[in-house]
């Protein structure tokens, strides 16, 4: 686009015509919240809040530096140390938010030789880090393992490196990808297979580990670049990867997102750690989470809302109600917030064209009666069409 206002006033125009622009909000006003990532309900959390303050008071409220001039510290130290424990892993990196460790991952893994096997429904921060990788991408149907794995197989012979990229938990659907048999096609290629699992570290999974340990204990061998951010379950902010030592010396030295940033705040770091300790001591967090889900799930199903009536139930404690267009979707939307719900309208880009929705997400500070109200509500305005 040329440096032209009236073009940026039709562009703007365009968008608000089609339902597209997109709008913020200050904060949610009352309303009751169906929308947030908060989902063990840990950002105002007494014991998170308490080391926030605490290391804020001890070492003030910036990091100062990148990483590797002065920004690196002792809470960032310690929490990488008990990331790697908790994913299971030998070492763990911290970056500044989940959109810089996807692109600074797969740029430092990938370049223009490499071949890069995606899902087409993978977060914009895996589309653009494989886009500005500069290496071949090949995008598989959502979900389809066999075609990704063919794809993986076939792979350019020139190629130096190979990456299957996917989401864990796909945040816009709920879904869980197929990752053990990404694995196995994975390790038979020998590529790299790499999972942002933003949505699913700290909710799913027996122990929370996420989409590697639901309804299976997939390790290092089996995933060997873990994702995860601290903005969705822990509270807080930012992101990781865990790996094999050397991965994550080589990313340590090679991810330019890495490299090139102001290290994250070390009261944000203290407070994730301990957001940590909270999720993994009271477990009952994640499982009050994914009950609240199932009962929407149910009671979408029983009052007839029949866009999710084919759909079971995922494990996830996302839920998204499919209208079709960007017209209904915030209609109900509109509708509902006058009801007292917050519930965001998803449309295109972020979700594919003819799939606008509400994304229903629960907390486990959600309760069982607010849940019960929101369906009562959901029933009375989102209509099926004729």
């Amino acid at each position: 686009m040329q440096r032209d206002a009236a073009a940026l006033k039709a562009a703007l125009a365009d968008l608000e015509q089609r339902n597209l622009k997109r709008r913020r909000r200050t904060g949610v006003g009352g309303l009751l919240n169906f929308c947030s990532n908060d989902y063990l309900g840990l950002k105002d959390h007494p014991e998170v809040t308490r080391a926030f303050i605490a290391a804020a008071e001890k070492y003030g409220v910036g990091s100062g530096a990148a990483h590797l001039v002065t920004g690196h510290g002792p809470e960032h130290a310690a929490l990488e140390e008990e990331l790697a424990v908790f994913t299971g892993r030998e070492r763990a990196l911290v970056f500044s938010t989940g959109y810089m460790a996807n692109m600074g991952v797969i740029g430092a893994l990938a370049d223009q030789k490499a071949l890069i096997v995606a899902d087409k429904l993978n977060h914009a921060s895996l589309i653009d880090g494989c886009r500005l990788s500069g290496a071949e991408v090949r995008r598989y149907p959502h979900g389809d393992f066999a075609r990704a794995g063919e794809l993986i197989e076939k792979a350019m012979p020139e190629a130096t490196t190979r990456l299957l990229v996917t989401d864990g938990v796909f945040s816009m659907d709920g879904d869980i990808a197929p990752l053990p048999a990404l694995a196995r096609a994975t390790r038979e290629a020998k590529a790299w297979l790499v999972v942002d699992d933003a949505h699913g570290l700290g909710v799913i999974g027996a122990t929370g580990r996420g989409s590697c340990e639901f309804g299976n204990s997939l390790g290092a061998d089996d995933v060997p670049v873990l994702i995860g951010t601290f903005g969705k379950a822990f509270g807080t902010f930012g992101a990781f990867v865990a790996g094999d030592a050397d991965l994550i010396e080589y990313l340590l030295q090679k991810a330019r997102t890495y490299i090139f940033t102001t290290a994250l705040p070390p009261a944000v770091a203290a407070a994730t750690r301990a957001a940590l300790r909270v999720s993994e001591r009271e477990s009952w967090r994640r499982e009050k989470a994914i009950t609240l889900a199932r009962r929407f799930q149910a009671g979408l199903v029983e009052r007839g809302v029949v866009e999710t009536r084919d759909s079971p139930f995922n494990g996830t404690t996302i839920v998204p109600i499919l209208l079709g267009s960007e017209e209904r979707a915030l209609a109900a939307s509109r509708a509902l917030e006058a009801k007292g719900f917050l519930v965001s309208a998803i449309r295109p880009p972020t979700v594919p064209a003819g799939t606008a929705r509400l994304r229903v997400t629960f907390s486990a500070a959600h309760e069982d009666a607010q849940v019960d109200a929101l369906l009562d509500a959901l029933a009375g305005v989102v209509e099926q069409p004729a």
